[in-house]
């Protein structure tokens, strides 16, 4: 019996210090003071809390809610100073001291003080580069340093993803570099080839199809189609590896598979391609609000292909299928 009340005691222990409740209870009724009283509370007592786990929830809360208390409240550089000194008091917490250096980081940039700002957001990209905060942190020193100077970003941020190549920022990196090539450097090769290097060295990240659909859309401006197509078509065959393995689709497919039909027609002047790949686009994406635009392009492309009837047919069936399109006003186009 002894042994079992033990066990019920255990599985019906709180969720959380009943200090962080009061804190989170005091700041959502004004009371700023009351809730950084309690924060502290908290975080006098988090880490006695077992197991390990929840001691580390428990405490990443108290320490990070005490800087999102104030800086709510407007108190802003005892916010910063706030999240400053959470690394030295969680310092086997990356995730938690990331966060917390990132938001420092991100205070100081609005309140105009560019070099700890940067200190910090460059901290947190280089310091814990595996964590979630240092792709925040990155995007915020893009975001700020294009309009400083781009050249010097871009020698800091290759300097950067030399040296950590393998991390979880690595790709991000690659991408801002490609990003400020592309449009502060009017470097679009350059641009390309840094998208292009996503998709192979990192096929797992998340950027990858959009490093192809703007390889893609780089390459066509470029007057390469040859180049626009190959990426498009690296683009559009992850979708048999999404119905092989399970993973997601990409937000691209149904663009990429409209822009491949319209490359290959208008600057490849491969018509029968053309048709296929605007044929695809409603079979493959029948949800796309894009299946209208590819059923006209069929048409077009059919009428120019000297297929009129099946030019027709395409019109009669976007009819069908959207009758609210844009599209069937413009049927003499395609010669229906």
């Amino acid at each position: 019996m002894r042994r079992l009340l033990v066990l019920v005691a255990a599985c019906s222990a709180p969720a959380t210090l009943s200090e962080l409740t009061t804190a989170e209870r005091r700041a959502d009724n004004g009371d700023t003071d009351g809730a950084i009283t309690a924060y502290r509370e908290a975080q006098a007592k988090c880490g006695a809390l077992r197991p390990a786990r929840r001691a580390k929830a428990a405490c990443a809360d108290a320490l990070l809610g005490e800087g999102e208390v104030l800086a709510h409240a407007g108190r802003t550089q005892e916010a910063i100073d706030a999240y400053l000194a959470v690394p030295a008091r969680v310092p086997d917490d990356a995730a938690t001291s990331a966060t917390a250096i990132e938001r420092a980081g991100e205070m100081q940039l609005r309140a105009g003080t560019t070099v700890p700002a940067w200190t910090a957001l460059w901290r947190v990209v280089t310091t814990w580069p595996d964590e979630p905060a240092a792709v925040d942190a990155l995007r915020l020193l893009l975001e700020d340093g294009r309009a400083r100077d781009p050249r010097a970003l871009v020698l800091q941020m290759t300097k950067v993803w030399t040296a950590l190549p393998k991390s979880g920022v690595a790709d991000n990196l690659l991408w801002s570099l490609a990003d400020l090539g592309e449009h502060e450097l009017a470097d679009p090769a350059g641009a390309r080839a840094l998208y292009d290097r996503i998709p192979v060295e990192y096929p797992k990240s998340g950027l990858r199809d959009d490093a192809r659909w703007h390889g893609a859309r780089i390459s066509r401006a470029m007057k390469d189609p040859a180049g626009a197509v190959t990426r498009l078509r690296g683009l559009l065959a992850t979708r048999d590896v999404a119905w092989i393995s399970g993973s997601y689709f990409s937000i691209w497919l149904d663009d990429a598979q409209l822009e491949l039909g319209r490359v290959l027609r208008d600057d490849l002047h491969d018509l029968p391609g053309a048709i296929t790949a605007f044929e695809k686009l409603p079979k493959d994406y029948p949800a796309s609000i894009l299946k209208d635009d590819a059923l006209f392009e069929l048409a077009m492309t059919q009428h120019a292909a000297g297929n009129q009837d099946k030019a027709c047919a395409a019109l009669e069936k976007l009819g069908k299928q959207a009758p609210g399109s844009k599209y069937r006003a413009r049927r003499a186009e395609a010669g229906c």
